[in-house]
């Protein structure tokens, strides 16, 4: 009997790991194979299986070479940015048309030439995605630019609106769905104001259509959650819904509309959020209903009573629902 065995069989039974007993079975029984094996040096044995073998693990140094890569990445996409909108700033009233085209022309080419080479490259989505959503708001600024005017406005949202749903289409940052929801804002007030008001007509007759444009928007980012990140769609499309009450409260006589989509829009957002069990869901809709009901119930009711009482009401609807879904969760 090897004596290591023994030693090791000793050293746990002193730490307490072994009972004397076991110990002593496990000696008997390894005994007993080796008796086996002298007998009959034909016996196979059972061996051990193999090892997995290990998973080659990421050096350290790649790791932070890695991480540093990023950060340059959107540093030198914030510095190009900084510097445009410096010189923008500094000069706009000394630069002439062309040097302002160009200016616009040469960073959304450089911001957005850096995305594609990354995507072609299969390397830093993340940072691709991001270049190429700064990238698209400098093209549409740049078209601006360029034509000027009412029509610069919408070529300006249009051009921004086409590269960023490319964008979206070929790569699956999250940077990517912020920029198309800005961009989609910006051109429902740009429709709203340059095309749809008349010359004659106030904001707060107008902001209705903008409210409307904005259920619009909230549909359009809903639908591209169905094949994008889904809780950044998603959350964005809440926004919507949360910009769209907020036009209906400038709106004339638009309070109840206003509390009817900002309470459609957080009901959707809970319901995703029980299903989905993403917190930016309930944060966001607890957030619309935390402005919106109380704004709108001041305007309705210009009481602060009636306001505590339209709380009161909703917070009992919510508490319901809440008991509701838990015995249905608790009773299969």
């Amino acid at each position: 009997m090897p004596s290591r065995l023994d030693d090791e069989l000793s050293r746990l039974v002193s730490a307490g790991v072994l009972r004397q007993y076991q110990a002593d079975a496990l000696r008997g029984a390894a005994d007993a194979e080796l008796k086996a094996a002298l007998a009959d040096p034909g016996r196979p044995t059972v061996k051990p299986p193999p090892e997995p073998p290990a998973k080659p693990k990421t050096p350290p140094a790649a790791a932070h070479t890695n991480a540093l890569i990023e950060v340059l990445g959107y540093i030198g996409g914030a510095l190009l940015l900084g510097a445009v909108a410096l010189l923008t700033v500094a000069n706009w009233g000394e630069m002439g048309r062309a040097a302002r085209v160009s200016t616009g022309t040469s960073a959304a080419v450089i911001l957005l030439g850096a995305a594609a080479v990354l995507a072609l490259l299969h390397r830093r989505e993340t940072l691709s995605s991001a270049l190429a959503s700064l990238g698209c708001c400098v093209a549409g600024f740049a078209t601006y630019v360029a034509i000027e005017g009412e029509t610069g406005r919408v070529a300006g949202v249009a051009v921004a609106l086409a590269l960023a749903a490319l964008g979206t289409w070929w790569l699956a940052g999250s940077s990517l769905l912020v920029a198309t929801f800005g961009i989609l804002a910006v051109g429902v007030l740009v429709i709203t104001a340059d095309v749809l008001t008349p010359d004659t007509g106030s904001a707060t007759n107008s902001a209705g259509i903008a409210g409307t444009g904005f259920i619009l928007v909230a549909f359009v980012m809903a639908m591209i959650g169905l094949v994008r990140d889904q809780v950044t769609a998603w959350s964005l499309a809440g926004a919507a819904m949360f910009s769209s009450s907020i036009c209906w409260l400038v709106q004339d006589r638009g309070e109840v509309m206003a509390l009817a989509v900002g309470t459609a829009g957080p009901a959707a957002l809970l319901v995703a959020y029980g299903r989905r069990h993403a917190s930016a869901y309930a944060v966001v809709g607890c957030a619309i209903l935390l402005v919106i009901w109380p704004t709108a119930l001041y305007q309705l009711t210009d009481n602060v009573a009636g306001v505590a009482i339209g709380l009161v009401v909703a917070s009992a609807a919510l508490l319901f629902a809440v008991l509701l879904l838990s015995r249905r969760r608790s009773n299969p």
